[in-house]
């Protein structure tokens, strides 16, 4: 791999999945000089080896943005490349590994996505991949990263969780959990996320509840925070309750992640009417401290 110096800023998404993070990055995407990629933790597998589409609409392969990231990072797109990353990622970028990330692979493992930030040419991008030993892994490596930690009432999760869900790329069910094991993850995710914080790396935390009920106040405060409001003197494309979201290459992700165009922001609590009561029971005692640090208590936060 090339070795370069990189000055490319990187906000990081973490939390667990169906907290919210690809609607926050696709609004975080509009602002001048951020370009959001989406989760590139599966740029490797879902891009360049099953070649899914882009944001954009079509297939990685065929994406002018990535071909000329590509080319930029590694020469071009190679599966000998994607599948050594695959495998650095399943020695080093392991959630049960995070109190001991220094592996000695780890360097060439970053590396990896230290390029394919660098290679976009702009000076802010933003990854989704949410998982949280990704980011203590940038983190490890020396990347000039802030992590935005996404947090969403586990409850909510975990009724999102087990719904039904078809994939936009191919229209296969997306992975659904149970509540008992969405709530552990949920558990896991954002303590290994709480312990980085500690640890001295540049954590904040938004509530998903907070972005939807005051979106252009949550937004102003958080591009403030992460040290891009002097190139922001407003955010025209989201008001009190609508968006507006141009054309995106981000490589995975929800099915928002193809949406152009008018997006209502509204909270979904569908949860506290159809998640079962034993289902909630379950979540609420795994959930437990965590949760009551958020502010979800019983009742709907």
């Amino acid at each position: 791999m090339i070795d370069r110096v990189t000055t490319t800023r990187v906000i990081y998404l973490g939390g667990l999945g169906r907290s919210g993070t690809t609607l926050l990055e696709r609004l975080l995407g509009e602002l001048p000089g951020v370009v959001a990629l989406g989760e590139v933790v599966h740029l490797w597998e879902r891009g360049v080896l099953a070649q899914e589409p882009c944001g954009c609409g079509v297939p990685f392969p065929a994406c002018a943005f990535w071909r000329q990231v590509g080319e930029r990072a590694f020469g071009g797109w190679a599966s000998v490349t994607a599948h050594r990353v695959l495998m650095l990622r399943h020695r080093v970028d392991r959630t049960r590994r995070i109190v001991r990330i220094a592996h000695r692979d780890l360097a060439e493992y970053a590396q990896a996505y230290r390029l394919v930030y660098a290679a976009t040419g702009a000076g802010v991008v933003i990854d989704s991949s949410k998982h949280a030993s990704l980011a203590w892994c940038l983190v490890a490596s020396g990347m000039d990263v802030h992590v935005v930690h996404v947090v969403r009432d586990p409850r909510a999760v975990a009724y999102s969780w087990g719904k039904d869900v078809a994939r936009p790329e191919d229209g296969r069910p997306m992975t659904r959990w149970g509540p008992a094991r969405t709530a552990l993850h949920w558990t896991a995710q954002n303590g290994a996320l709480e312990l980085l914080a500690r640890r001295g790396a540049r954590v904040t935390t938004v509530r998903y509840e907070d972005l939807l009920a005051a979106p252009e106040r949550t937004l102003t405060a958080l591009v403030r925070e992460l040290g891009l409001a002097a190139a922001v003197p407003g955010l025209p494309f989201v008001d009190s309750r609508t968006a507006w979201l141009g054309p995106s290459h981000t490589v995975s992700g929800n099915p928002m992640r193809f949406h152009v165009g008018r997006v209502e922001l509204r909270r979904d609590d569908a949860w506290t009417t159809g998640l079962r009561d034993g289902d909630r029971r379950v979540v609420d005692a795994l959930t437990w401290p965590l949760r009551h640090r958020y502010g979800y208590t019983e009742a709907a936060a």
